[in-house]
């Protein structure tokens, strides 16, 4: 059962993860080349509000937003696709950030070096920009993936399943047993995946020192 519920629970967690990564990362990367500053800090700044509306309410936001979708569009308001889209909004913020001020912070005689050794923009940024800017990049991710097991157990209340269900269900019957079952696998599943995603980092950073 509890194993069952842990495999939900990180199915939810790296969907949402995946399509977050899919979304912020490229974004923070476009952002970064834009000439304008106002551009860039209204897109975060409007992430940011996004993350600022309480986890029962954006799940309530996106039911209603999928009902109000489903004469246009046969998409389904519970389970398992509703809980991903909460969960994507709420991962994007950190990811972004990070993205867009990695790039940023990038030494520009860096850029320079590499534009007088006739690299070209795209190879800039995969060889110089992304290198240097990955370990902020990361960290960004970490959050995310930290904050999206937290909040993927608030998602069992839409049908998506989850150590949230354990939890929900010790809650209502008061049973200490159950709560525990949620609870405690929620809290190892974030320290692994923190930990899992410092040793991913270290790897990942590894060929460019």
């Amino acid at each position: 059962m509890v194993l069952y519920k842990m495999w939900q629970h990180l199915y939810l967690t790296f969907s949402a993860l995946f399509f977050a990564a899919a979304i912020a990362i490229p974004l923070g990367f476009v952002l970064s080349r834009m000439k304008s500053r106002y551009i860039p800090v209204v897109v975060i700044r409007c992430a940011a509000l996004v993350q600022t509306v309480p986890g029962l309410a954006m799940i309530a936001l996106i039911v209603v937003a999928l009902a109000a979708l489903q004469p246009y569009i046969d998409l389904p308001t519970t389970g398992v696709m509703p809980a991903i889209c909460v969960l994507t909004v709420y991962a994007l913020l950190p990811m972004l950030t990070s993205t867009y001020t990695g790039i940023k912070q990038v030494n520009p005689a860096l850029i320079d070096i590499a534009k007088g050794i006739g690299m070209r923009s795209r190879q800039i940024l995969f060889l110089v920009e992304f290198p240097n800017a990955l370990p902020v990049i990361m960290s960004g991710v970490r959050i995310s993936a930290v904050w999206t097991i937290g909040m993927a157990t608030l998602t069992s209340l839409i049908g998506s399943g989850g150590l949230g269900d354990l939890i929900m269900q010790g809650l209502r019957s008061m049973q200490l047993n159950l709560i525990l079952a949620g609870t405690v696998p929620a809290g190892c599943l974030a320290i692994l995946f923190e930990w899992g995603l410092s040793r991913v980092e270290r790897w990942l950073i590894g060929p460019f020192r």
